[in-house]
């Protein structure tokens, strides 16, 4: 929509979410994008998981092919965030050059990008263990676990940090929405 040629459509963005496996993050894009919806917003959370079935469903674990994933769902999401939908994007993107290169993808375009990094420590993730991936890797099953046995590059200065072991998921989504509002983006 338009108001005399400024646009009146709602500010996309995205929201990136890196941390470890089992960490939180798509259970805090899920959160957040209730009630961003039960405000009207436009918003649609690609999650890594199931990304991969379909988008990245060749691709390995290399780091070439974790780097190949990041920056297709970094490109899926900079075009859904410049034509007004707040992406939210909880993908452990292990390696700070791969979520460097989406941001500036991102600052290409002049579309907003913010990079969260929700920091469960790996004792925490382990005992969550959503997916049994810590179980597998101790049990020597799999190899190259983000955090246990391959490397996990913490973002050094993320748009916010959340500890979502010492908070409930709703007190990590008001958190990130509060960043959201101060940015002018909810």
């Amino acid at each position: 929509m338009t108001q005399q040629g400024i646009c009146t459509c709602w500010p996309g963005a995205t929201v990136w979410l890196t941390g470890l496996p089992s960490a939180g993050k798509t259970t805090l894009a899920h959160q957040l994008a209730s009630r961003l919806r039960a405000d009207h917003c436009r918003v649609e959370v690609l999650d890594g998981d199931e990304i991969r079935s379909f988008l990245s469903a060749e691709l390995g674990f290399s780091r070439a092919d974790r780097d190949a994933n990041v920056q297709r769902i970094g490109l899926v999401a900079e075009v859904l965030a410049r034509n007004g939908v707040t992406v939210l994007v909880p993908v452990i993107a292990p390696y700070a050059d791969s979520r460097e290169a989406v941001r500036k993808r991102h600052e290409a375009s002049r579309t907003p990008y913010l990079e969260v990094h929700v920091a469960t420590p790996v004792e925490v993730c382990s005992e969550r263990d959503v997916k049994g991936l810590y179980a597998r890797q101790a049990a020597g099953e799999i190899a190259g676990l983000t955090g246990v046995d391959d490397p996990y590059e913490v973002p050094e200065k993320p748009d916010l940090r959340i500890e979502t072991h010492t908070q409930t998921v709703q007190e990590s989504a008001a958190a990130l929405h509060t960043l959201l509002t101060e940015r002018g983006l909810a």
